[in-house]
């Protein structure tokens, strides 16, 4: 983008958070570096090249105003599309556990070693089944653990989203976990 208007201090702050949250190809790696010591450099020498402000004035904050932050371990539920296209049929569930008549400790373990393969499998869909809990006016104590042990940070980040199945796959008793996009690169 040569030739455009040149971006403000703000704007260089934003940008920068963009940009450090973003993955490199390999072969940019070297490039995106020496930009950045180049930024790095250009600022310094603008901060030295600044006349000092009054002390009765106070600094900005560094923080972009009103921009919502995602809560850690918070996942967005399942796009509307995605999900209907899983309730019919039209996007494959690429793997399924069923968790039904084990011990939390037990589906735990089990359903992070799931997690985990699928994601290194780069598997995007698949089903967790809970069951919806047999007791009299409980919902299940591995159906209201799932959805908790998601926040946690073994899971975090190898999960996009999720959201109660649809009857047919086992309804408020089963989950479609859509997984976050594996970061191996493919050659």
């Amino acid at each position: 983008m040569s030739g455009g208007r040149k971006l403000n201090s703000e704007e260089r702050i934003l940008w920068g958070r963009v940009a450090k949250s973003t993955r490199a190809f390999a072969e940019r790696r070297n490039d995106i570096l020496a930009f950045e010591a180049e930024e790095l450099a250009r600022a310094t020498e603008a901060e030295r090249s600044a006349p000092s402000l009054p002390r009765e004035v106070p600094e900005k904050s560094a923080e972009p105003i009103n921009t919502p932050k995602k809560p850690a371990g918070y996942h967005y539920p399942l796009e509307k599309p995605t999900k209907k296209k899983l309730a019919k049929g039209r996007l494959a569930i690429e793997a399924r556990l069923d968790l039904h008549g084990m011990f939390q400790g037990e589906a735990h373990d089990l359903l992070l070693d799931f997690i985990y393969r699928a994601h290194e499998r780069g598997l995007r869909h698949v089903l967790v089944i809970t069951g919806k809990g047999s007791s009299m006016g409980s919902e299940g104590a591995l159906r209201r653990a799932v959805p908790l042990w998601f926040s946690k940070a073994e899971f975090r980040f190898l999960i996009s989203s999720y959201e109660w199945a649809a009857r047919h796959h086992g309804g408020e008793g089963a989950l479609y976990v859509r997984l976050a996009r594996s970061e191996r690169v493919e050659r």
